[in-house]
């Protein structure tokens, strides 16, 4: 029940309100019926009895027609009796039928006419059943149907005043998304539309503030270059020669930090969307390996060659990072990646990670920042992987500290 939709709940709640109403409705005309069938009854054997004793008392006619009104009967002419006879002969039902020893009653049905016919010995009537129609199984079918028509009614009501829940479902969708350009709209001022202004007012606010931190942090890495550049070329005139590269290094960390926030910046926006191209894995080891520039020969490729339909910068630029690592954390500064069906592995030789992956994958990990980096390469790696379809395993197997891109089935 806790995940049912609000509109499956809906269903099923006014299904099973109308179940129960169309199954008490029918209870009922079960119900009424019986109750009629025993009314008849009991009202025939009373004629039954009424009529056998006056006509052993050789009742006189004021007294028949008395009793004539007060039973609804009305006696049939005898010019008419043997037509009726016949059609009962012919047509007839019979619905009841008693008598004693005075006597016998029976109860004839012909088409919507109930005819009572009494014997007693040489006095024979037939009389006409008058009771006037009653009209309670009428109004009962009319009540019940209109009860099922009001619930049906309110039943549509409800669904038309969730409807707008959809649409806003599919605006907001269309935001997380990364349409960042989505405006929430609303006709009424309920609940619903409340809700709505609501989302759309934060949605403003957030297109508000993200263009403000664009803005800061393309003016923040704008001018810190410019003083970094300003230093490099200061300190490139010093003569002592190990403050010197004291200096160098510090400019070129500065200089790597603005990179490394700029490629988050570009990677972490919603909008941002991969450039995917059919590729060759070989073609993208062998350009990170380029890309790494490390003087370093120990890095071993060993990969059956495989196609991915992957963005050859963003790939790259994941390989460089998580071979980067390996070379600097790894116990013999090499590093080795190979492949295993479609997914790609950087191993190296080192202790396991004291901590969980999670951990790592955190913008500036205090683990990363205590070695020579800054806390940003996996969370780049992790972050990228995620526009790829891909996302980041490990495992520590003999020894070694093994990072595997998997590929996230669609």
């Amino acid at each position: 029940m806790k995940n049912l939709s609000v509109t499956t709940f809906i269903h099923i709640l006014f299904t099973v309100a109308i179940a129960i109403l169309i199954a008490t409705f029918l209870l009922f005309l079960s119900w009424d019926k019986d109750r009629q069938n025993i009314e008849k009854y009991k009202r025939y054997q009373l004629i039954s009895i009424t009529f056998l004793s006056n006509l052993q008392q050789n009742t006189r006619k004021e007294e028949l027609k008395n009793l004539y009104k007060e039973l609804h009967v009305k006696p049939i002419a005898s010019e008419k009796v043997l037509h009726i006879q016949k059609q009962i002969e012919e047509v007839g039902k019979t619905i009841f039928s008693g008598g004693s020893s005075l006597g016998r009653v029976r109860v004839f049905k012909i088409e919507d006419k109930h005819y009572i016919y009494v014997q007693r010995m040489a006095h024979n009537i037939m009389l006409e059943d008058n009771l006037p129609q009653n009209y309670y199984f009428e109004i009962a079918l009319a009540l019940g149907v209109f009860l099922i028509g009001l619930l049906l009614l309110l039943y549509l009501a409800v669904l038309k005043k969730l409807y707008p829940l959809k649409t806003l479902h599919k605006q907001i969708q269309k935001f997380a998304q990364g349409d960042m350009q989505t405006r929430i709209t609303y006709l009424y001022d309920d609940e619903i539309g409340k809700i709505a202004k609501s989302f759309d007012d934060a949605i403003v606010h957030i297109n508000e503030l993200g263009m403000s931190k664009n803005l800061f942090m393309r003016n923040l890495m704008h001018e810190l270059k410019t003083p970094i550049t300003k230093g490099r070329i200061v300190v490139e005139m010093m003569e002592d020669e190990g403050t010197k590269k004291v200096l160098v290094r510090a400019f070129e960390r500065m200089n790597e930090l603005i990179s490394e926030l700029a490629e988050i910046e570009r990677v972490t926006t919603q909008s941002f969307e991969p450039n995917f191209e059919y590729l060759l894995l070989s073609d993208i080891v062998n350009e990170s390996k380029e890309l790494l520039m490390s003087t370093n020969s120990c890095i071993k490729i060993d990969i059956d060659d495989m196609a991915l339909t992957t963005d050859k910068k963003l790939m790259t630029l994941v390989l460089k990072n998580l071979m980067d690592n390996a070379i600097k954390y790894g116990k013999d500064k090499c590093v080795m990646v190979s492949n295993q069906n479609k997914m790609i592995e950087v191993i190296s030789k080192g202790d396991k990670l004291p901590e969980p992956l999670t951990y790592y994958t955190e913008p500036f990990s205090q683990a990363e920042k205590r070695s020579s980096g800054f806390g940003l390469g996996l969370y780049i790696v992790d972050s990228i992987l995620v526009k790829l379809s891909y996302r980041l395993g490990y495992k520590h197997e003999e020894g070694k500290n093994i990072f595997m891109l998997v590929p996230v089935k669609e």
